[in-house]
């Protein structure tokens, strides 16, 4: 899988949303296993967006986890603050949800000129600027 790649302005809401989260997951000695990769996928599953505490020292090493986190568990990276990582993925509802929105915006923008008919654009007589409704006067 690959990871989700996000704009400027949708990675800075979920850095806000994700601001006030506690760690869901925590790396122990291990280090990344399979069973850490299925508890993640899990808490991304049940919450979209989480943070995880990864222990070490070694910088390196943790952008290195932290790649592989999202490549593998095909997720978009957040945001990494000292030992904490944020992850974002869209649960597969909201994927769906999503989707099936989009599918029927669009088959409403297809149907947009067949609304109203076809004289639908035409004026009527009474709302025609510069013209008079009422009895005009005439000579006295």
């Amino acid at each position: 899988m690959a990871e989700i790649l996000l704009d400027r302005d949708t990675r800075l809401q979920l850095r806000a949303q994700a601001h006030g989260l506690e760690p869901v997951v925590l790396l122990g000695a291990n280090g990344l296993t399979e069973a850490v990769f299925k508890e993640i996928d899990r808490a991304l599953t049940a919450h979209e967006l989480i943070k995880i505490r990864v222990p070490g020292d070694d910088r390196d090493e943790r952008e290195a986890m932290y790649n592989e986190m999202a490549d593998k568990l095909n997720a978009a990276r957040i945001q990494m603050i000292g030992k904490l990582l944020v992850l974002w993925r869209p649960s597969p509802e909201k994927r769906k949800a999503d989707a099936d929105r989009a599918r029927r915006r669009q088959a409403a923008e297809s149907r947009r000129p067949m609304r109203g008919g076809p004289t639908a654009h035409r004026k009527t007589r009474a709302h025609t600027p510069g013209r008079q409704t009422k009895k005009s006067f005439g000579n006295i």
